[in-house]
């Protein structure tokens, strides 16, 4: 549960994948493999959560396969389509999130402004996160994203929360996060703010409202 805060909530941050974006490397490897017991191995075990968090973090795909290829010389076709292939794994957006987003973007405070300030915090590749803001036109309702890629560190580093906060001059307290993983959520919790982690947009729209009565 979220921790409960008196102070007013002013800012709302979202990550990408899994929450606004369906992004999912099945997409490409589903039709590769063709055998769905092989991609889910290749996936645990080869190009997996954790070598894509390092090229999330900054380090290039080119690196990234040159440090994979001769720990598994037998996937080196297919973890040098990884990059190639990227695009047919962002599936598409979130329609219900991307309402959500909408609504809150439009939603107006007392005095006529906005109720809320609206920001990204994305674990994401310098390489391709063009190919989001490209594809996705709702993303320009964000005020401001941070891109782990760029920045070189990524959640749930405290760091990165930290310059989310710095950069647009937020206040954590003031601040939800939603993510659809529970230790990017419990990390931001840390750092004083109120925290999300997503199930559905509906789940979420209720739990944005309890915090902000």
């Amino acid at each position: 549960m979220s921790k409960p805060y008196n102070m007013k909530i002013r800012n709302i941050v979202f990550d990408f994948g899994g929450v606004l974006v369906d992004w999912n490397p099945r997409y490409y490897y589903r039709n590769y493999f063709n055998d769905d017991a092989k991609m889910e191995y290749f996936l645990a075990n080869v190009c997996n959560d954790k070598w894509g968090l390092e090229n999330d973090r900054g380090r290039t795909y080119a690196e990234g396969i040159r440090e994979l290829t001769p720990k598994f010389p037998e996937y080196r076709e297919a973890i040098e389509l990884y990059p190639v292939h990227w695009p047919e794994m962002l599936k598409g957006d979130k329609p219900e999130s991307v309402a959500l987003l909408r609504q809150l973007h439009d939603e107006k405070a007392d005095n006529g402004g906005c109720r809320f300030r609206l920001y990204g915090l994305t674990n994401w590749s310098a390489e391709n996160i063009h190919i989001a803001f490209e594809r996705f036109d709702f993303l320009s309702l964000l005020e401001g994203t941070v891109v782990s890629g760029i920045e070189k560190m990524a959640k749930p580093d405290p760091g990165i929360y930290r310059l989310l906060l710095s950069r647009y001059g937020l206040k954590a307290e003031e601040s939800v996060f939603i993510d659809d993983r529970e230790e990017n959520v419990e990390a931001a919790r840390q750092l004083g703010f109120n925290g999300i982690v997503f199930v559905s947009a509906d789940d979420t729209r209720r739990q944005l409202d309890a915090m902000s009565d």
